[in-house]
């Protein structure tokens, strides 16, 4: 068995691999960069090595300061995680020429499965139905253009070597083909070091169904069931589950034995998914279920899995990566209940789910799961309100006080609830969702909350497309609800020996008003007015160490601190600028200043958390106080440029 790993990524998945390696009594060696030097992983782990400065390019996407520090610390193993390198084959060959254990896939595999046209067409021979589309070698856009003609709109465009919802777009017409292209080689470019791409046609009622598959070295593979990852967006999943709902037993069978042969036909050795497109119009049916690709490495969503079928997928990993045959044969595995996960991202669901930096002044597991169960240091939360199977589980890379950097993918953890049935699991993960305490940091928990309650949700309805379908799903709270405030300026009052002068004015009769302030905006609160008893269970207040308080009701949590000057926010700035909405770095500058321009017209491109952003004019106008430049990295408020209007 490995005595000593070295775990080459950050965040939530390192911390997921130290806990099961503390369990087996392995020793643990955590790499960082300079914007981790602080960070949980670095914390839990046995010792830690710095790697670079924060970009990740520089840090943990360099294999030979992550081989080094293994050697360095007298690691035995590198565990890749997912993300960075974890399906880098050469990265993975330069790990066994260094006389170290890899903890995935041989390079061949990863390279056998890593290009999707190639994958496809072994797929193909294996006997696995793929979906239609274009795999050829000719890249031209003209070719391209003719290929997703004759395929017929909409097509999806997706990168060879892409992975994650990077590299890819959905094109719903002939005239807007060459620039989503354009944009998705680029991407797939900066991404994965390879611009070339493949076409798919685009299913109708598409639904996001893949299968856990596990090999060893002694020619077994086994499947652990399938997932539903179909609430996504922007091809980024949000919500998954197992097993997928609506999932017959022939269907299982069926798709299941596919992923198992798709593992074979490359040798494949430990923890992969088969990620297969389901057109769910007619329900899961088998002849309408074909193969997308392979992650030849372990999933975000590995948790419902686990859960699923009492399997800790990080101890096989190990175990298999030491030589061991695969702790299960395929009969002894079986499904128990159903889990759902909720990614709980730093994002602005106001915003268009911009990404959201800063300190986590304020995150909390909520007081009112805790008071259920009972908290187990390796298992994470485990309740007790229905049975000992039934459990919340948390898989978090950040504590209270942590930043969220902008150099890294903005989740915060997971929320994954395990229950007898599906039911039950969705209305307790949605409870667990709208009780989440985060300040000041944006988050998606409340529009996670409502994604799990909405009809179609319950009904196993949704599809790939639904979020987007669905808009008005992100109309969450703009501000705080009037028993916010009043909570609030009940717990300020509290916070006072003497609480006779608020509100207090010469002549005129006492006011139970509290003046308060949220951010830059103020807001006033009656605080003898109280809560609603319904919005109580749902409610957590907390006196935060400078005077403020915290509130949280519905998965929203506000900082409400005594406001001394009414007045409101600072006015945005004036019309035409152009301001960043996140902080991140400039990939693409599309015009100079003095040029002219027109409304909707792209002028730049913002990079940031993996994710791009193009910011257009607002009318037609003159490009003036421009200060942007492509590859510079830019604060979230700058004022990059300014258009001025046509005659003005």
């Amino acid at each position: 068995m490995i005595q000593s790993l070295l775990i080459a990524n950050r965040g939530e998945i390192a911390c997921r691999i130290i806990r099961t390696a503390r369990q087996m009594g392995i020793r643990t060696v955590a790499v960082y960069s300079d914007a981790d030097a602080k960070a949980l992983h670095v914390r839990q782990a046995d010792e830690a090595v710095h790697i670079g400065p924060s970009p990740a390019r520089e840090s943990y996407l360099v294999g030979d300061k992550i081989i080094a520090a293994a050697k360095a610390t007298g690691a035995e193993a590198i565990h890749p995680g997912y993300g960075f390198l974890s399906e880098n084959a050469d990265f993975a060959q330069a790990v066994i020429d260094a006389g170290l254990v890899w903890v995935g896939p041989s390079p061949d595999s990863i390279r056998a499965m890593g290009l999707k046209d190639a994958a496809k067409e072994r797929m193909i021979a294996a006997g696995v139905p793929v979906t239609p589309g274009y795999l050829g070698e000719d890249q031209s856009v003209a070719r391209l253009s003719a290929e997703a003609d004759s395929i017929g709109y909409p097509v999806l465009i997706k990168a060879v070597a892409g992975g994650g919802g990077k590299g890819m777009r959905k094109v719903d017409s002939a005239v807007d083909f060459a620039d989503a292209l354009l944009s998705c080689q680029r991407e797939a470019a900066s991404s994965f070091g390879n611009d070339q791409v493949l076409l798919e046609k685009w299913i109708t009622n598409p639904r996001h169904i893949e299968v856990q598959v596990f090999g060893d070295t002694h020619g077994n593979v086994v499947h652990l069931f399938e997932r539903d990852c179909s609430l996504q967006r922007r091809h980024q999943k949000v919500i998954e589950e197992a097993p997928a709902p609506g999932m017959h037993e022939a269907t299982r069978e069926a798709i299941c034995a596919a992923a198992v042969r798709a593992a074979k036909a490359v040798d494949y050795v430990g923890a992969g998914t088969i990620e297969f497109i389901a057109d769910g119009s007619e329900g899961l049916r088998a002849d309408r279920i074909w193969f997308m690709e392979m992650n030849t490495r372990l999933q975000v969503e590995h948790p419902v899995t686990e859960e699923i079928t009492g399997v800790d997928l990080v101890e096989w990993q190990l175990r298999v990566a030491s030589g061991e045959v695969l702790p299960k044969r395929q009969d002894e595995l079986s499904i128990n209940g159903h889990a759902i996960e909720a990614r709980l991202y730093a994002e602005n669901p106001l915003n268009d789910f911009l990404p959201s930096t800063g300190v986590l002044e304020r995150y909390h597991i909520p007081y009112a799961l805790r008071a259920y169960g009972w908290w187990d240091a390796n298992r994470g939360f485990r309740t007790s309100h229905r049975d000992s199977e039934n459990r919340v589980r948390i898989d978090t890379g950040v504590s209270e006080g942590d930043a969220i950097s902008p150099y890294y993918d903005p989740m915060i953890a997971k929320l994954i609830w395990h229950d007898s049935d599906r039911a039950f699991a969705a209305i307790n993960l949605s409870f667990a969702l709208n009780q989440v305490e985060i300040w000041p940091v944006k988050h998606n928990a409340q529009f996670a909350a409502s994604l799990i309650g909405c009809p179609e949700f319950v009904s196993g309805k949704v599809h790939t497309s639904f979020i987007e379908e669905n808009a008005n799903l992100g109309d969450l709270i703009n501000g705080p609800e009037e028993w916010d405030l009043n909570a609030a300026a009940a717990l300020l009052v509290d916070q006072f020996d003497n609480s006779g002068p608020i509100g207090f004015r010469l002549n005129a009769e006492r006011r139970n008003m509290v003046r308060m302030r949220v951010g830059g905006d103020c807001y006033e609160g009656d605080f003898e007015q109280g809560v609603p008893p319904s919005v109580l269970t749902s409610m957590q207040t907390t006196v935060a160490a400078d005077g403020g308080v915290y509130v949280s009701t519905f998965g929203t949590t506000l900082k409400y601190s005594f406001d001394e000057v009414r007045g409101t926010a600072e006015g945005a700035a004036s019309d035409g600028a152009i301001i960043s909405p996140m902080p991140g770095r400039i990939i693409a500058l599309l015009v100079s200043e003095g040029e002219a321009v027109t409304k909707g017209q792209k002028l730049l491109t913002l990079e940031a958390m993996k994710m791009e952003h193009s910011l257009v004019a607002p009318y037609d106008g003159t490009v003036a106080d421009l200060n942007a430049t492509e590859g510079g990295q830019v604060s979230e408020g700058a004022v990059l440029a300014r258009i001025e209007p046509v005659g003005g």
